[in-house]
């Protein structure tokens, strides 16, 4: 038989079931992030990172953009800022979401601001429900930051700031 199934080609799909639930694999413009691995977070039990790891250096580097970008844009990226502490804080985003801002907050440390922007962009692509109430704030800051002389930054920002240190997942070291 020239149908090894006894299904002709143009009849499989249908005798395949209906299409995967959830979302789609990532998206082209996520290869060049690293996949998330089991313990990126730093290796701790539930993979849980107080949300103050990540807020407060987001937080120091809005400090440091406040003296150079207008004022309403900085309110508005606080803004954004407070519901993304407030969903952390009550449970609400995913691992993978919560991972994928702990190496974003890494890389704004570094003043690796394409890294940042690209790890944003999987966030965006990936969990757009989860995140777009927040990230457009992440997404400005970085825009933000990126504008700052390189001094600002160390001085002022979450480059140099006091505050919680952010575990560095295994193998993201340079």
């Amino acid at each position: 038989a020239p149908f090894p199934s006894g299904v002709p080609p143009h009849r499989r799909p249908a005798a395949m079931g209906p299409p995967p639930l959830g979302p789609p694999g990532p998206a082209p413009s996520a290869r060049g992030v690293p996949s998330p691995a089991p313990c990126e977070d730093g290796g701790t039990a539930g993979g849980e990172v107080p949300a103050e790891a990540v807020l407060v250096p987001l937080l120091e580097a809005l400090a440091a953009c406040r003296p150079a970008a207008q004022k309403q844009v900085c309110d508005d990226i606080g803004r954004r800022l407070s519901a993304l502490g407030d969903a952390w804080a009550r449970g609400k985003l995913s691992a993978p979401v919560r991972r994928r801002m702990v190496l974003l907050v890494r890389e704004l440390e570094r003043r690796r601001w394409d890294a940042a922007d690209e790890i944003h962009r999987s966030l965006m692509v990936d969990h757009v429900n989860e995140v777009s109430l927040w990230l457009v704030g992440v997404k400005r800051l970085i825009a933000e930051c990126r504008n700052l002389p390189a001094s600002e930054v160390e001085e002022d920002g979450a480059a140099a700031g006091p505050g919680p240190e952010v575990p560095v997942p295994p193998g993201a070291v340079d």
